[in-house]
C-alpha cells in the first residue's frame, strides 16, 4: 500500500528552533543585604563545620607512635 506524502500540518513546530520571542523576561531581582549576609553566614558555617570535623578527627587518623615508644622503653628497662 502506498503512503501519501503530505506536508506537515504543523509546520510552525518544525520551525520552533528558529523562533525568537519579542517578549523579554523580567529583570532579576537583586538580592537584599540580608540575603547576601545570610548566604555568607551559611557558607562560613559550612566551612567552619568542615574545618572543625577535620580538627576533631585528626587525632583518630594519626598513628599513635608515642605509646609504642613508651612500651618499648618500659620493656627494655626490665
Amino acid at each position: 500500500m502506498f503512503r501519501r506524502r503530505e506536508p506537515v500540518p504543523f509546520a510552525f513546530l518544525a520551525e520552533a528552533d528558529r523562533f525568537r520571542s519579542n517578549v523579554a523576561p523580567p529583570p532579576r531581582e537583586r538580592a537584599s543585604i540580608g540575603q547576601i549576609a545570610g548566604r555568607w553566614l551559611l557558607g562560613l558555617t559550612i566551612v567552619a563545620g568542615l574545618v572543625g570535623s577535620l580538627v576533631v578527627g585528626m587525632p583518630a587518623l594519626s598513628t599513635d607512635t608515642g605509646a609504642q615508644t613508651q612500651q618499648s622503653q618500659a620493656s627494655q628497662g626490665r
